[in-house]
């Protein structure tokens, strides 16, 4: 039966880094307010990608700790971190995706100073949008560490599969400190190619017999 749920879990791990792939590729550029409104369904839809993306997440990420062992200490560290990581994915996009462009859609027909006028207000929602850029993506990064620590240190999985998550780990955070912003979208496409190809491994491995 656990094996069971744990394979489901796999698949569930899949679903996520499909739909974060797919709102990799939808995510759409900035520009001028009047073509952010012009282009409101698309940021709707790609952020409720995102959004919808979270269960499959949570229950993929549930599966792969009980794998791991539920009573092993950077396993559970790991779980508790991504849990705070993906609250904080739906945050963003509920802010930049979908409370973003409603807004801007009462001043579709607005004047050039109206709209000139509403600067400040979306100036302090993108700044909120990036304090949940940043909690989610140090989240990501410490949960894949964890994991990969527990990994190394129980061998549920395969080794090399920790020592790539530790790497990707690594190199995320010499990015982020040689100054490339993931809350922008280069820097957002890098974190979600990243990321994907480690939980990708993942859930095809939890879909598999216990090593």
């Amino acid at each position: 039966m656990n094996n069971l749920f744990e394979k489901k879990a796999g698949i569930a791990l899949i679903v996520f880094t499909v739909l974060l792939v797919l709102t990799m590729v939808m995510h759409p550029a900035g520009g001028k307010l009047e073509y952010l409104i012009r282009i409101t369904p698309l940021i709707i839809t790609t952020h409720a990608i995102a959004i919808l993306s979270l269960p499959f997440g949570l229950i993929g990420f549930w599966g792969l700790t009980r794998r791991i062992g539920t009573d092993h200490f950077w396993s559970m560290l790991a779980f508790a971190s991504i849990c705070l990581g993906l609250v904080a994915v739906m945050m963003a996009a509920a802010t930049n995706g979908l409370v973003m462009p409603l807004f801007l859609q009462g001043y579709k027909d607005a004047s050039a100073e109206t709209i000139e006028s509403i600067r400040p207000v979306l100036r302090y929602s993108f700044s909120i949008n990036h304090a949940f850029d940043f909690i989610y993506t140090g989240a990501f990064v410490f949960s894949i560490l964890s994991w990969s620590i527990s990994i190394l240190y129980t061998r549920k999985f395969a080794a090399w599969i920790g020592w790539i998550g530790i790497a990707i780990s690594i190199a995320i955070i010499a990015m982020f400190i040689s100054g490339i912003a993931f809350n922008g979208l280069m820097g957002f496409r890098i974190f979600v190619a990243s990321i994907v190809i480690w939980i990708l491994i993942l859930g095809i491995s939890l879909t598999r017999k216990p090593v």
